[in-house]
């Protein structure tokens, strides 16, 4: 009798603990992050930002609500990182050029190695984290990479169509594609992307080294006249969508799997719009007036001449922060091999491509 009585107890606890936990639950309400991006609020990697937290609410089922700060509101370009790690925001989206140095390792990713597409170079940059898990992204969990087009040479007043053409131009760039300019024989500006509209029309710069989809998304078609699509020598930016480390710790093993399922989905929505919008920024230059250049094979084999002493510069860099050439040298043939496998892949998959 006594057995039943106390049997009947632990169960009625049993209950009552359970009811107050779920009670408590609702109390509590959903886990609210807070996500930094600083694109425009109508740029397509902004939108692809919005969707992505749109979807994490649906597959919480209203658990996760994810606040959404685009346009630098929340933090600019610079500060995505360390508002990041700092818990300013939950969730950022910025490159690595951005903080040049912090993610040393990584930028091998950035050299001009004749990436022909922003879709390959998603692939190549996920590729790269999942096999090396640089330490350099330690301070934060990556939710995912994706990469920005091959940079082109866009100038608002002098057509480039040689090397000759670039000597004496200021052109806007940033961290490592800022060594390619400046091995092309212009003068590498570094202005960040919401100042340069201004840039371009008081003569600050004569032009820039971007993807082609800044001609339309920042609406940079409306000043740049020609643009050089110069992708054999596809300097690129690395870009990444980041978590705060100990949020990401706290949150429960379903929402983290759900997050890793969104992410995993939205590093090929990213890629594969990479090349989209490189395409219609090109479009938008044209129906503004202006102009794209393709180089010459020959011309082209130039410019790759000209930009290989950027690969040792890197080397040496990391050499003094000691990594072992060896090691440096794995990350580049690594990096070489899946820019060609991606490159047959994407051919493969009629995926829509910029350049080729």
């Amino acid at each position: 009798m006594k057995k039943k009585v106390l049997f009947v107890l632990v169960c009625a606890g049993v209950i009552c603990i359970t009811s107050f936990s779920v009670i408590h639950a609702k109390e509590a309400g959903p886990i609210k992050l807070k996500y930094s991006n600083y694109f425009p609020a109508t740029h397509r990697y902004a939108i692809l930002g919005a969707q992505f937290c749109e979807e994490i609410k649906k597959r919480t089922n209203g658990r996760v609500e994810i606040t959404y700060y685009p346009s630098g509101i929340l933090t600019t370009a610079t500060k995505v990182l360390d508002g990041v790690v700092n818990a300013v925001s939950d969730i950022g989206l910025s490159h690595i050029e951005y903080t040049r140095g912090r993610f040393s390792v990584t930028e091998t990713l950035n050299l001009p190695l004749g990436y022909s597409s922003g879709y390959v170079g998603t692939q190549v940059a996920n590729d790269f984290y999942d096999k090396f898990k640089p330490k350099e992204w330690e301070p934060v969990h990556v939710l995912y990479l994706y990469s920005g087009g091959p940079g082109i040479i866009g100038t608002v007043k002098q057509p480039v169509r040689t090397l000759e053409d670039l000597k004496g131009l200021k052109i806007r760039s940033a961290g490592r594609p800022a060594d390619t300019v400046k091995a092309l024989g212009a003068t590498p500006v570094p202005v960040e992307m919401a100042d340069l509209y201004e840039g371009l029309q008081r003569g600050v710069v004569d032009g820039l080294m971007n993807s082609a989809e800044a001609l339309k998304g920042w609406k940079f078609g409306d000043l740049v006249r020609y643009a050089t699509a110069c992708w054999q020598v596809g300097s690129v930016y690395t870009f990444y969508v980041v978590m705060n480390k100990t949020k990401w710790n706290n949150l429960p093993d379903d929402i983290k799997k759900t997050f890793n399922e969104v992410a995993a989905e939205w590093k090929i929505k990213q890629g594969t719009a990479v090349n989209e919008i490189d395409i219609e920024g090109m479009e938008y230059l044209k129906k503004s007036g202006g102009q794209v250049i393709q180089l010459t094979d020959q011309e082209a084999k130039r410019w790759e001449k000209a930009v290989e002493p950027t690969i040792e510069k890197l080397f040496k860099e990391l050499e003094a922060k000691g990594f072992k050439r060896s090691e440096t040298e794995a990350h580049l043939k690594f990096i070489r091999e899946r820019i060609a496998y991606w490159t047959q892949k994407e051919a493969e998959q009629n995926i829509i491509r910029p350049y080729r």
